[in-house]
């Protein structure tokens, strides 16, 4: 018997409030073992992409593109699309917790670590955690 875990549920939407330009090899971020987080509306929690799996020890190439402010409480889950300005940036990857209770660095999968100017982000720009649409999913 098949257990199906998740049902449908609302995009969580936001606006960027800082970009980040840098990008590091050797961070050692590492996976939190949830494979979703809830969002409250107001919070504001950093973006980070890296062309690390699940799995990987320690997450280390990366680049940042920057903060978002959280417009709608939702929950974000692994394998959601991570849209910013109507572009898609990559797909959730998992959540590091180093810096929480402030702020969830949310890992981004991407072929290779983009920082914020890269992919065009900027003050106020949408950024949106949508579940996988059929055409993108694997």
């Amino acid at each position: 018997m098949t257990t199906l875990e998740n049902g449908p549920k609302r995009a969580v939407g936001g606006k960027v409030v800082k970009v980040l330009v840098h990008r590091r090899d050797d961070r050692g971020m590492s996976l939190e073992p949830f494979a979703s987080r809830c969002v409250r509306r107001g919070e504001v929690h950093e973006l980070v992409t890296t062309d690390h799996a699940v799995g990987d020890a320690s997450i280390d190439r990366v680049g940042f593109l920057g903060f978002v402010e959280i417009g709608n409480a939702g929950v974000i889950d692994r394998g959601d699309e991570v849209w910013v300005d109507g572009r898609l940036v990559g797909t959730v990857l998992g959540f590091d917790a180093c810096h929480f209770p402030n702020h969830y660095n949310i890992l981004i999968s991407s072929p290779v670590p983009r920082t914020g100017p890269e992919v065009g982000m900027g003050p106020e720009r949408s950024v949106v955690f949508h579940p996988p649409t059929p055409a993108h999913s694997g």
